[in-house]
């Protein structure tokens, strides 16, 4: 399984599967293993379903982002419930594919009734005007540089943080807004920032490099981090 506390991409690289005489057996006890809390089961049975699966969410949701956020939780609910499934209703592959593409319909549908919060929201929230005369150079600059650096992550993880930091909604309220666990808000947060932040530095670097000899200004990322 992915190790959510990180922004790497999943590796998903199948292995061949067992002959077609032993496979039922071969995965029934995998799903056992996996009752059992055996993490090395549950492993192998990602090794060799989850490419499928991978496939089948990036096409429904239309963005590998979300889709490897599926999966993780398609494989989550086996590690947790694996015991329902019944050989006798159809092969693992399939119970398997069933749960995904429940799973892409169930966030298809969140995202639209998303959408239309986010227009309910933006009607009612009234305009910030700050004081004529007090952006700075360095101020505008800052903010095109995060302008910049949100735009290069995904959709979920830039929506919770633009909600957290520049609406000022609580995880809570950013939860109950977008009907997503608590839980999920936070890790979108976490994981955007530590994103942003090295899109930040990158950014700025490649816009104001240090000369030799002269130390480094301070650059934006850094002063998110501080703030």
């Amino acid at each position: 399984m992915a190790d959510t506390s990180s922004p790497r991409r999943l590796a998903v690289a199948p292995i061949p599967p067992p002959p077609a005489g032993a496979a039922a057996a071969a995965e029934g006890g995998l799903l056992q293993a996996i009752a059992s809390g055996d993490q090395a089961a549950l492993g192998t049975l990602f090794d060799r379903h989850a490419a499928a699966l991978l496939g089948l969410l990036h096409r429904m949701l239309g963005d590998v982002g979300e889709a490897e956020e599926v999966l993780q939780e398609v494989f989550l609910w086996v590690w947790r419930h694996g015991k329902r499934f019944d050989a006798a209703r159809g092969s693992l592959r399939g119970w398997l594919l069933m749960l995904a593409r429940s799973r892409a319909l169930d966030r298809l549908r969140a995202s639209r009734s998303l959408r239309a919060r986010e227009r309910e929201f933006a009607r009612q929230r009234p305009a910030v005007v700050g004081p004529l005369g007090t952006t700075t150079l360095e101020e505008r600059e800052r903010r095109n540089l995060v302008r910049v650096a949100l735009a290069t992550l995904p959709r979920e993880q830039r929506l919770a943080i633009e909600r957290a930091f520049f609406d000022g909604l609580t995880h809570v309220q950013i939860a109950a807004l977008t009907g997503t666990p608590l839980g999920t808000v936070k890790s979108r947060i976490a994981l955007g920032m530590a994103r942003l932040r090295r899109a930040l530095r990158s950014l700025a670097e490649a816009e104001h490099p240090a000369a030799e000899g002269q130390p480094r200004r301070r650059t934006a990322s850094a002063a998110l981090a501080a703030s």
